[in-house]
């Protein structure tokens, strides 16, 4: 369900259920771009249906989608334009076009082209778990797990949520997993990873498909490089890339979990939507708790849950109980 995971320690208790944040997000629900629009933001549901729940909640668990959408006018082309414009004033009025007329005849070359832009969607799902204080993104880059946060944060007023800080130096300790060193229970090491040089950024080796333990790897770390992305297994559930930020990348579930999930008949989209995110709440609520032992992130561990996630506590968004 989640290629991708940054996640985000709460630093306060929240105070939600799914009826209350439903309400504050559908004041900034998704709308398509205008025609002089450049991009639009809002609330998505996450089964992908217009009109759907934009919050499903699954034991404290809260899950939401975000839209954006923009429109695609490359600055070449934009340039090219207005190389042309100019011509034809400069050739027809025989004068130079000074750079104030330049701005002018840009911006009515964009209020042309813009209505007849391509546009372009990209989709984000985050969820909260309110009961284990994480904030969880599926994105790939900062950037735009940022634009999730804050526009959560906007939509609650104020938003305690935190990167992970990590009181033990994430490269070395990954380094040591590698060499054989301390890996903690629960892990076992995958095939891929990625080593660097601390003094040469540009000294840049990926390994895919290897045994990390063979020969070849450990030359390179004797050498002096260290592992800043490691494929890890987690409780045999879990596979994912975890880098030297603690983001997480190609973060996959074990295919007999999923097939154990998805057994009943859920051909309701809804009702999918939640056995998986049940699955994938639970898993990482487990993994994440690690990380923060592993890695000693700040914060206070959180007590465990009183009642695990599971796919036969998934409810719908009109009774979950909260």
């Amino acid at each position: 369900m989640f290629k991708n995971a940054r996640f985000y320690r709460l630093d306060g208790p929240l105070d939600l259920n799914v009826a209350t944040l439903e309400g504050l997000l559908a004041q900034r629900r998704f709308r398509p771009c205008g025609p002089l629009e450049t991009a639009t933001i809002g609330w998505w549901p996450p089964t992908g249906e217009e009109g759907a729940a934009l919050v499903h909640g699954v034991s404290g668990c809260l899950l939401m989608g975000v839209r954006r959408q923009e429109r695609l006018l490359p600055g070449s082309v934009v340039a090219e334009a207005l190389d042309e414009r100019v011509a034809e004033i400069e050739g027809a009025e025989v004068r130079s076009v000074g750079r104030a007329e330049k701005r002018r005849l840009r911006e009515d070359i964009l209020t042309e082209m813009m209505p007849r832009a391509f546009l372009r969607s990209r989709r984000v799902q985050a969820y909260l778990d309110t009961v284990a204080g994480w904030l969880v993104v599926d994105a790939a880059s900062d950037k735009s797990a940022e634009e999730v946060v804050s526009l959560l944060r906007e939509m609650l007023g104020s938003l305690p949520a935190q990167p992970p800080r990590p009181n033990r130096p994430v490269a070395q300790l990954f380094t040591l997993w590698v060499e054989g060193t301390d890996l903690p229970q629960g892990f076992e090491l995958g095939q891929d990873c990625e080593l660097r040089d601390p003094e040469d950024a540009q000294s840049v080796v990926r390994c895919r498909g290897q045994d990390l333990t063979g020969e070849e790897i450990q030359t390179h770390l004797r050498a002096g490089k260290q592992v800043v992305k490691l494929a890890l297994e987690w409780d045999e559930h879990l596979s994912l890339l975890l880098q030297d930020d603690l983001s997480i990348k190609r973060l996959r579930l074990a295919e007999a979990l999923v097939e154990d999930a998805l057994a009943g008949d859920l051909e309701d989209p809804a009702a999918r939507l939640e056995a998986e995110f049940a699955l994938t709440a639970l898993e990482m609520r487990g993994l994440l708790a690690r990380l923060q032992e592993v890695f000693d992130l700040t914060g206070d561990t959180p007590a465990a849950p009183s009642a695990p996630v599971t796919p036969a506590t998934a409810v719908t968004a009109a009774d979950a109980p909260f």
